[in-house]
């Protein structure tokens, strides 16, 4: 663990320093400057877009977003098979889909590392904003993001490990160290995540400029504290987030499910936080992440690796006449929405639509740097949230009226009468098929105990309690000189 936090030292403080501005769709056209710290200070406008930038940075990163997350979040789930084709087990990605799991499986890793650097980074931008000289309300809005997202990256590796090191200031000293090579508990990092969502959603802007988007706000914050508050069944303090975003009037669900997934839905009523693709200089987007989920083919139908396939299991989940689902899943052999017609020799049947990007009328540069927003956060995910909270806070009328909300744009009937176990049934269908490939069923599975019994039933190895949560990485426990303790069971 002490070479893996100088690594995060080293890298937060050399790419603060050389970073430039990645929160619209626009870099600076500058190149990378040599430049120190004093620089920065005494330039702090400047700086402090550098600082920030910096931070955001790891969100396109191949480590935090990319093919790791998409094998630890989707593949290992119901909804999601391998794919590819039979010889290529994508590394990892195999033991992932068949529950064969071990601490040296790369994506554990990678997801580590490339989450903790980004903690490292916004600790770096948090120590040196709090010194610059900036007008109070800019000083506010740049260390409200570095909370942010520092929380972001601490609530995807409590989701997959559970209690991991807490780190909530740059390491100095070997003491520092010393105290960071341990693991809090998941309590202690829950409670940090909301500390500083709470404290950003004060210090965030609540309308986001358009030459800005991409950067963090107010509502993302309450989303995220939403959710956060959900996997801890605070259900009274997720309601609330949820009523004070339907009660800001900011956001609506759009009427056409299947525009949120394309360039033209992008930073749309529905949408709350995205991660901004970069489309111009350089053209850059998450690395890879469309790539890994495109088409396998040959020739004009190659467009990509072909993993994260939809699994027969998530088809046969939507009900009649339920339109996600051709939003949701790409049949091979069909026309798509932009005329391209798809191979009925694919390796797979059907893959992850919400992944396509067209490359005649979308902005395309190459297979690996797309111009491809992910949706973290969506009013869509809210009303579903707040559906879950009221149902487990005995009103059912109002959870019901959140969820048909949802039911209505997917052209399905409303739930009627029911039982508050048969809507919390409900609920999590709902879910299953309204973010399918959004990076969140295996976690819901996990939270609401059902993980066992719905992958046994799949003919999937999962054992409870054992993999409840993912293995700690081998190599961060070899590193930290066995302080870190592994999961039961590994």
């Amino acid at each position: 663990m002490k070479y893996t936090f100088n690594k995060i030292l080293l890298a937060a403080l050399l790419v603060s320093l050389f970073a430039v501005v990645s929160c619209g769709k626009k870099f600076l056209e500058e190149p990378p400057r040599t430049t120190t710290i004093n620089d920065l200070l005494n330039n702090p406008q400047d700086g402090a877009q550098r600082l920030i930038g910096a931070v955001y940075n790891k969100l396109y990163d191949w480590e935090t977003h990319s093919f790791p997350w998409i094998g630890i979040s989707s593949i290992s789930s119901d909804d999601a098979d391998k794919g590819s084709s039979p010889g290529d087990g994508g590394g990892d990605k195999l033991e992932l889909d068949g529950w064969l799991i071990s601490p040296t499986n790369i994506s554990f890793n990678e997801l580590w590392e490339g989450n903790f650097e980004g903690i490292g980074r916004a600790c770096y931008a948090i120590k040196f904003l709090t010194s610059m000289n900036l007008p109070p309300a800019d000083k506010d809005r740049y260390i409200g993001e570095a909370k942010f997202l520092r929380a972001y990256f601490n609530w995807n590796l409590v989701r997959t490990f559970g209690g991991v090191p807490k780190i909530d200031k740059v390491l100095t000293s070997q003491a520092d160290i010393e105290i960071a090579s341990v693991r809090a508990s998941a309590a202690e990092i829950y409670a940090f995540i909301e500390s500083d969502l709470t404290d950003a959603a004060v210090k965030l802007p609540t309308i986001i400029p358009i030459a800005e988007r991409g950067r963090t706000s107010k509502a993302a914050a309450q989303a995220l504290l939403a959710k956060v508050y959900l996997y801890q069944n605070k259900w009274g303090q997720s309601k609330s987030m949820c009523d004070a975003l339907i009660g800001s009037g900011q956001f609506s669900l759009l009427p056409n499910y299947a525009m949120i997934w394309r360039e033209a839905g992008e930073f749309s009523s529905e949408s709350i936080w995205e991660v901004n693709a970069i489309a111009d200089n350089p053209p850059k987007g998450i690395q890879q992440y469309t790539e890994v989920q495109g088409m396998r083919g040959s020739g004009a139908g190659d467009f990509g690796w072909g993993f994260n396939v939809p699994s027969l299991d998530l088809v046969n989940a939507y009900e009649p006449g339920d339109l996600r689902k051709a939003a949701t899943i790409l049949v091979s052999g069909s026309k798509l929405w932009d005329g391209f017609v798809t191979s009925n020799t694919l390796p797979n049947p059907y893959y992850n639509y919400k992944a396509y990007v067209s490359r005649t009328a979308e902005t395309f540069f190459d297979r690996g740097q797309s111009n491809k927003n992910l949706r973290v956060s969506r009013y869509g995910e809210i009303l579903l949230i707040k559906a879950e909270a009221e149902n487990e806070l005995n009103d059912t009328t109002a959870s019901k009226n959140a969820l048909n909300l949802i039911r209505q744009r997917a052209g399905l009937p409303p739930v009627n009468a029911i039982s508050q176990a048969s809507l919390r049934n409900k609920i999590y269908k709902e879910r299953r098929v309204e973010m399918a490939f959004e990076h969140d069923r295996m976690f819901d599975l996990r939270r609401t105990g059902r993980a066992a019994a719905v992958l046994q039933a799949l003919g999937k190895p999962y054992l409870s309690p054992k993999h409840n949560l993912f293995p700690i990485p081998q190599r961060q426990i070899d590193l930290s000189g066995n302080k870190i303790i592994q999961n039961p069971g590994y």
